[in-house]
């Protein structure tokens, strides 16, 4: 295995064609096969065993690109193009069996990699649980180590639980990444927050630490575009680059079922794909991750890992906006 660990997927299409990209499937070309420069670079993380919640989130980056054939490269609403950006897939990650911590070394291994090797490019990782996301900070942190970074977090939950409990699972990425002194609490802003989900002992560690905490009825009262906007400006004005992260049980249980620790009272698919698309079109986003969908929860439409898809493709109509600006 070479020293990066990225393999070819276990799914991968085979149709893909120079001429017609009309679907997603036949436009997303592998990394090696790439003839120029990627806009976005893609890659998995198919990992699961690190999550509190029993968890099918590692054959989350198989369905996703499984289910790129029934998505259009074409954004009718605001007339976007997709085939404008080059998107290289540079596959899956590869897990160890049982040893998640190796698992998550190769995680950020692969990180660091992608962001040297293809420093103008938008990185874009498919989880995996949401342990992942520690991992890939780490990564860059690695490639740039006089950058501050700051973390725009979509989630229901904080992810800031103890790590020396529960060692370096989906509910700690935050923490870890507060505790390491990797990213200062200041440059953390979670949206999303809603209902009973978060114990006080851990919303009193997220204030102590200067999270910036926007429950997701105020974001809504707001505008959740707007919050999205203000939000990335205070980044911007803080910090070199920004990582967004998005768990999928930011949603509602009632649009999407294939989640680990799936909640009521959460976004609706609109409202994600909305304020995605906003974050894509703005310069200093350039890495972002989609985790915590699990497909085996889903239903048997699948609804779960389709707003996966489109939310991922709402965000690169964003970036291929920005690119035309």
């Amino acid at each position: 295995m070479n020293g990066h660990w990225l393999h070819s997927p276990e799914w991968k299409w085979t149709n893909n064609s120079t001429v017609d990209k009309q679907f997603v499937h036949q436009w997303v070309v592998p990394l090696e096969e790439i003839s120029s420069y990627p806009d976005v670079v893609l890659y998995g993380a198919p990992i699961s065993r690190s999550s509190i919640s029993v968890s099918g989130a590692s054959q989350y980056p198989d369905e996703f690109r499984k289910m790129w054939k029934k998505f259009a490269t074409y954004q009718i609403e605001k007339n976007i193009d997709l085939t404008s950006l080059n998107v290289a897939d540079a596959g899956d990650v590869q897990m160890h069996t049982t040893d998640i911590l190796l698992s998550h070394e190769r995680i950020e291994a692969a990180t660091s990699y992608i962001v040297k090797k293809y420093a103008r490019s938008v990185t874009s990782l498919i989880g995996g649980d949401h342990s992942v996301t520690a991992c890939a900070i780490r990564g860059i942190k690695e490639q740039y180590p006089e950058e501050k970074i700051g973390i725009l977090q979509l989630d229901t939950h904080l992810d800031v639980r103890d790590p020396r409990e529960l060692g370096p699972a989906n509910g700690t990425p935050i923490r870890q990444l507060i505790d390491g002194k990797v990213v200062e609490g200041r440059h953390i802003i979670n949206i999303g927050l809603h209902g009973f989900f978060n114990a006080k002992s851990l919303v009193d560690y997220a204030r102590e630490k200067e999270i910036k905490l926007i429950p997701l009825n105020e974001a809504r009262n707001r505008g959740l575009v707007h919050t999205i906007k203000r939000s990335i400006e205070y980044l911007e004005t803080e910090v070199d680059r920004i990582y967004v992260t998005v768990d999928m049980d930011v949603l509602d249980i009632s649009v999407a079922p294939g989640v680990p620790a799936s909640t009521p009272g959460g976004m609706n698919s609109q409202e994600l794909f909305d304020i995605l698309f906003e974050i894509g079109t703005h310069q200093e986003v350039n890495h972002i991750d989609f985790v915590c969908l699990d497909p085996t929860k889903d239903s048997i439409v699948a609804e779960t890992v389709k707003i996966g898809v489109y939310a991922w493709l709402q965000y690169l109509s964003g970036v291929a906006v920005r690119k035309l600006t």
